[in-house]
């Protein structure tokens, strides 16, 4: 089974087309950035150009930054306000052409991480945490995806976290390597505090330089690893979110609608490839009435 991956972040938006057996894309993956201001009309219109770019016409997942509710964006923190509220998925399904399924963005790292990458097997509590422009989280208990955490909306010293441990807040204030680790670390013991997870999992694109950072952390329990597909994650959740029936173990989510589109999939349609990066039974259930 094939399904294309788009990943909306708040300064690149990636997409590309995943075999869902294996969690590999079948073509390099496109990158362009996103619009700013992140107007909900001009980020539809770069999804539109990612879904053009690859001839798609088969299922379609798409992940946003932000909480996600029956295809409807509550939260908007590193985009523009205009999204919230806003039925983003129908927005979204007309600039694909086809109807979509949309869900946070971490939450669909995570579940890439926790079927195919780091946190495959791992029982108890995991969280997984995506240092980006902002901070992402995922949260699983013994497998099952608990949606749209956003505990990078804690507040440390007065401020949100991601706007002292995000890669961006480590660009922005021009930080070396011990002192951004020591704000990151400083994050994590206050989510363990909260959590006690066994397992802490960092993505986003700075988990490629993860032993620059994960050696200086101290003081904490859980057992804290990169994520194997990185910055990929998002797009390999996003592709599965669009396809109940991929190869997620049923306890990595046994739910039926991830914020399903309300017409039936297509067959699935794209370039073959090998992965590359430019420049389950069933999805997890979000907890949602139906």
């Amino acid at each position: 089974m094939h399904a294309l991956g788009i990943d909306i972040g708040g300064t690149g938006m990636k997409a590309a087309p995943v075999d869902l057996d294996t969690g590999k894309f079948l073509a390099d993956r496109i990158k362009i950035a996103t619009p700013q201001p992140a107007a909900p009309g001009a980020v539809a219109g770069v999804v539109e150009k990612l879904v053009q770019a690859f001839y798609w016409s088969g299922p379609i997942g798409v992940t946003f930054p932000g909480v996600v509710i029956d295809g409807v964006t509550r939260t908007a923190a590193n985009l523009d306000k205009g999204w919230i509220g806003l039925d983003a998925r129908s927005l979204l399904a007309k600039a694909a052409g086809q109807e979509v399924r949309l869900l946070n963005d971490a939450d669909a790292a995570g579940v890439a991480e926790m079927t195919f990458g780091a946190g495959s097997g791992e029982p108890g509590t995991v969280l997984m945490v995506t240092l980006g422009t902002g901070i992402g989280s995922a949260l699983f208990v013994n497998g099952i995806l608990v949606p749209n955490t956003e505990f990078g909306h804690l507040e440390i010293r007065g401020k949100d976290a991601e706007q002292r441990a995000s890669e961006r807040a480590k660009t922005l204030h021009d930080m070396h390597w011990k002192q951004w680790a020591k704000n990151v670390n400083e994050y994590l013991e206050h989510v363990e505090a909260l959590l006690s997870p066994q397992l802490i999992i960092i993505g986003g694109g700075i988990s490629r330089q993860s032993d620059k950072f994960i050696p200086l952390f101290t003081g904490l329990n859980a057992k804290v690893v990169p994520a194997a597909m990185h910055n990929d994650a998002g797009i390999t959740g996003a592709a599965m979110a669009s396809h109940p029936g991929s190869a997620a173990p049923a306890r990595a989510g046994a739910g039926r609608n991830a914020n399903p589109s309300p017409a039936h999939t297509l067959g699935a349609s794209g370039a073959d490839g090998t992965q590359g990066d430019q420049g389950l039974p069933g999805f997890p259930d979000p907890g949602l009435p139906e």
